[in-house]
């Protein structure tokens, strides 16, 4: 084999291993998004604890958990997990306390989107701030939208994370075993596959 095509077998193989991964992790992504809505909206539906809306919210929210902790290494997706999980909590927590005192105001979600700020940089956890002041945001607005039983709206999305948190960090585990389990062509291979023979 000359330099050139041996140099050429070993950017085929691996682009070849990237694509597999790639699709893989893409597959793998979609399945765990599915189970993370299915398991959420039929939880609440046989709970009985939300209307309709409130459990395809639901679904989307733990979607998006999913989607924020599913990442390329088990410890990356464990820092996510940790690091949405601690936002979200302090979310509920400020959350709770006001909708049990105060229906949704304009000036409350504000209100609240500074103090977790202000918390979260006191603590030196800056790069939770976003993922906490959006969770706020959501739960905050639908509290507004459905204002019966606002309070229940911190407790429902903590679920929906959890059930999401879950999810995504099993799904990835599994994904990652998967790729490793995919054999890469070896550079020798590769010509006798095209056709080719290796002079």
């Amino acid at each position: 084999m000359t330099p050139t095509a041996e140099q050429n077998s070993k950017t085929t193989a691996r682009n070849f291993s990237r694509t597999s991964q790639s699709v893989t992790h893409g597959v793998a992504l979609a399945v765990c998004c599915f189970l993370s809505y299915t398991i959420i909206t039929d939880l609440l539906a046989l709970s009985r604890f939300a209307p309709r809306d409130d459990e395809l919210l639901g679904g989307m929210w733990a979607v998006v958990a999913t989607i924020f902790v599913f990442r390329y290494s088990y410890e990356e997706s464990v820092r996510a997990a940790l690091s949405r999980i601690s936002a979200t909590l302090l979310s509920f927590v400020l959350c709770l306390i006001y909708l049990l005192i105060f229906p949704f105001r304009p000036w409350g979600l504000a209100v609240l989107i500074a103090i977790g700020a202000i918390v979260l940089e006191l603590v030196g956890r800056s790069e939770e701030i976003i993922t906490a002041d959006i969770t706020t945001a959501v739960v905050m607005v639908v509290a507004g939208i459905s204002p019966q039983h606002a309070w229940k709206q911190p407790i429902l999305r903590l679920i929906d994370t959890i059930v999401g948190i879950a999810v995504g960090i099993v799904g990835a585990r599994i994904a990652l075993k998967l790729v490793h389990r995919i054999p890469s062509p070896s550079p020798a291979d590769l010509p006798q596959r095209h056709g080719e023979s290796i002079p």
